[in-house]
């Protein structure tokens, strides 16, 4: 352990809290276990997880952690938080009692993110341990199971895993349910009333195609395969939606990184500038903070962009500059409860998109470049039009923005049970090559023939993996 006594890491845990309530935030019990880098380095290719289910890749993880960090080309995270309840934090051994003390402070405040933002009140945290216990000895048994094996449970979850971010993605939208979709579209097919409908010739109404699978396009491919491959066994299916789960966990921190890592770095540097350091815990806490929030050349750090942000939030809010005050929302009284308010009611992309202002574009020095034969070229800068681009471009580069959207749309196509998926294109085409491994695995698990509709290049594509292989053919506008 580092110098200092593990009663002091509790004594000043304590004064944490204290300050935790004063400030307003509202957390779940919190839990922290001291580890040693060996286990920090498993934790993380566990992505956290105390208990998880076997599969190779995660030992692949583990390796390349171990030999970036022995060989010194990468460090070890200050700690590691769990959205549970109660939240479960790991702490390293080997720090220093002031990085200790802001590690703290940073964790109560991504608790009180994790319990209060809306993308994560579906991820039921007081069950998230135990359901990934539960996870880990369904995925061993199946292993262990002499008609079963590691073979054929490693190659459905590497499909899974390809396909896990296949999901939906605003889990606060429910879903409607099939009798709710079948009534949704009877109601679309009836003719709009027509208060002329005495000089016009009778409309008629379209019969919708009700016996179509799935009636409305459908985001969660894994679930939809589980539910309507009749051919996958039991074990295949419990699998499939073990994946499904855990993916649901994820994805709200996927598309929280920025604000999440912003308001822990917010909260920590108030924090512990409130709580009267003695000069050299103080000093190391100013170096350490730098260190976290310093920008990174060529690259995004979300802790420094996010905890520009908020910063400035507060302050527009506590000492607006007479051009913003026009723009400040109304009913608002400080700016600690317009920070309060943004943390429950954003994700990343709405997040930048209502607070990352000119001002901030400029003041971060953010700026687009991209690769041109070869070399590196800047494409826009933050002058008074190149800004709005560049924000642009940035949050289609954050959270799930970064996944394409594609949904089932007929698991009937051409009335041979080909499975055609459909991609919502942005602008972005899809990289053919992981195109067609996504193809192969969609093929693996559905087990006919697999299509995709997108575009490449300005044209309609249709993407087919068969038992043939891959193939790609052009469509009629």
């Amino acid at each position: 352990m580092g110098t200092y006594e593990l009663s002091e890491l509790i004594e000043w845990d304590k004064r944490i809290r204290d300050k935790v309530a004063e400030f307003g935030l509202d957390c779940f019990p919190q839990e922290f276990e001291i580890c040693d880098h060996n286990q920090m380095l498993g934790y993380m290719a566990y992505a956290g997880m105390p208990s998880h289910y076997p599969h190779w890749s995660y030992g692949k993880a583990y390796e390349k952690l171990k030999t970036l960090y022995d060989h010194g080309v990468s460090g070890l995270p200050y700690e590691m938080v769990i959205n549970s309840n109660p939240a479960l934090a790991y702490l390293m051994r080997d720090n220093t009692l002031s990085l200790q003390i802001l590690t703290i402070a940073h964790v109560y405040a991504h608790n009180d993110f994790f319990k209060n933002n809306f993308t994560f009140r579906t991820t039921r945290p007081e069950f998230v341990l135990g359901a990934m216990k539960s996870h880990g000895q369904r995925v061993r048994s199946y292993i262990e199971s002499p008609s079963i094996g590691i073979d054929r449970v490693e190659q459905v979850l590497d499909a899974a895993h390809a396909l896990s971010l296949q999901c939906r993605r605003n889990l606060a939208v429910r879903k409607l349910s099939e009798e709710e979709q079948r009534q949704r579209k009877l109601e679309d097919a009836q003719p709009r009333e027509d208060p002329f409908a005495r000089v016009h010739k009778r409309q008629h109404s379209d019969t919708p195609d009700l016996r179509k699978v799935p009636l409305e396009p459908e985001e969660d491919l894994l679930l939809f395969i589980r539910d309507h491959n009749p051919f996958l066994e039991e074990w295949e299916r419990d699998l499939l939606t073990i994946v499904h789960e855990e993916a649901q966990y994820f994805i709200p921190q996927i598309e929280t990184k920025i604000m999440n890592e912003g308001w822990a770095t917010f909260w920590h540097k108030r924090i512990l500038e409130s709580l009267n350091l003695p000069q050299d815990l103080h000093l190391e806490f100013l170096v350490r903070h730098n260190q976290v929030v310093r920008p990174i050349a060529g690259s995004l750090n979300p802790y420094h962009i996010g905890w520009k942000i908020w910063e400035d939030i507060y302050r527009r809010y506590e000492q607006p500059e007479p051009e913003e005050e026009e723009h400040l929302e109304s009913g608002i009284r400080s700016g600690m409860e317009k920070i309060f308010s943004v943390r429950a009611a954003d994700r990343d992309a709405s997040f930048l998109r209502r607070h990352l202002t000119e001002r901030l574009v400029r003041e971060l020095n953010l700026f687009e470049y991209r690769v041109r034969g070869g070399d590196w070229v800047v494409t826009e800068v933050a002058d008074a039009e190149g800004w709005r681009q560049i924000k642009e471009t940035l949050i289609r580069s954050v959270g799930m923005n970064t996944v394409p959207v594609i949904k089932v749309e007929d698991a009937d196509f051409g009335h041979h049970r080909t499975l055609l998926l459909v991609h919502e294109h942005d602008g972005r085409d899809l990289h053919l090559e992981y195109a067609e491994k996504t193809l192969a695995y969609v093929y693996q698990l559905w087990g006919r023939d697999v299509a995709l509709q997108t575009m490449v290049n300005g044209k309609k594509v249709l993407l087919q993996f068969t038992d043939r292989g891959f193939t790609t053919r052009q469509l009629a506008r």
